[in-house]
């Protein structure tokens, strides 16, 4: 009977890393990581305390940040020659419990392997904020991002002209809520960071852009209640390519899909030599994100706009460092069962 080997502080380590460079809402990195060592099972679990109740009270977007490092692991544990099972929501009796990814055995030298670059991408990938050139994107690599999001249990619509125009002026009407609503203007303000200032959460004044001068391109402004951090204005891209990531319901487990299949299209465009920035106020207005749908898709459950193009890279945000606390062993059997 062959042994199966173990994993070791190493490995593990490199799997917490390649996880918590996932995106995140606000950068908020709302996960924790437990480690059954005598299952080889990671579980992925939610961090209560780094919730946006006003901004994301459903906790949407959580999840789909919580998707987003699971596709790490499961690309990290594939890169390390493991063999990943992902169970999405393993426990009903343990709601915060979101994800376990099961190393069940190496992977054998027949074993088809994901694209390399897509693991070298992980540490490439930031969110740019800044003006892109404008230069199409060649259609195989579109086709290539759908089909990313397809395999993760989502959908990539990259709309015309005209849908497009729409969707960024439902994106500027909730960026213009989100504006003359208080509490959420100081909620987003909690997790803007100073320059020097020694926090792994938040998104520095260092990573944000500049406003688009021409005023069409609705980017999140972090500085509204700050002007004086506001950059000066400039010129973004007049043909703006954006591509709508959706899937056909809207139950938990979705939100779990759509965060994974979010990460593969980033990293495919990272990949591809693109650079990409998510437009998500829309979405946290039931209203508005009802109004983002697909026309003639009734199923159609909006999630993320994602603006993609060539362009400068996006500056580094900080990372807490991946820990992963043991997994509280069972207590003995008693003979009686409990609910």
């Amino acid at each position: 009977m062959r042994t199966q080997p173990r994993l070791d502080a190493a490995t593990v380590e490199s799997l917490l890393a390649a996880a918590v460079a996932a995106p995140s809402i606000h950068n908020t990195q709302p996960w924790r990581f437990r480690l059954d060592p005598d299952q080889q099972v990671l579980e992925v679990h939610t961090a209560p305390e780094r919730t946006l109740a006003l901004t994301d009270p459903m906790h949407r977007a959580q999840y789909m940040s919580v998707g987003a490092a699971v596709f790490n692991l499961r690309l990290a544990a594939v890169h390390q020659g493991w063999r990943p099972e992902v169970r999405l929501l393993p426990d009903p009796r343990r709601p915060g419990l979101l994800a376990t990814v099961r190393l069940t055995e190496p992977l054998g030298a027949d074993d088809q392997l994901a694209d390399p670059g897509l693991y070298e991408a992980i540490a490439r990938r930031h969110t740019s904020r800044m003006p892109f050139t404008g230069r199409p994107v060649p259609e195989p690599i579109v086709a290539e991002m759908a089909s990313a999001a397809h395999a993760a249990g989502a959908r990539l619509h990259v709309p015309d002209i005209a849908v497009t125009r729409r969707l960024l002026r439902q994106t500027a009407a909730a960026e213009a809520r989100n504006h003359t609503h208080p509490d959420r203007t100081a909620e987003t303000r909690t997790w803007l960071t100073a320059p020097g200032v020694d926090t792994p959460y938040g998104i520095p004044v260092t990573a944000l852009g500049p406003p688009d001068a021409g005023r069409r391109m609705p980017m999140r402004d972090f500085t509204a209640a700050l002007p004086a951090l506001r950059l000066p204005a400039l010129w973004f891209e007049r043909h703006v390519q954006v591509a709508l990531l959706w899937t056909s319901h809207d139950r938990r487990e979705d939100w779990l899909r759509a965060g994974q299949g979010l990460q593969y299209v980033l990293l495919t465009a990272t990949a591809r030599g693109l650079r990409t920035s998510l437009l998500h106020q829309a979405m946290e207005w039931p209203d508005l994100r009802a109004a983002t749908a697909l026309p003639g898709h009734k199923r159609c459950h909006p999630h993320m706009l994602i603006r993609f193009g060539y362009g400068p890279d996006g500056a580094r945000t900080p990372r807490a460092p991946g820990r992963c606390g043991a997994r509280p062993a069972a207590p003995p059997a008693t003979g009686t069962e409990t609910s």
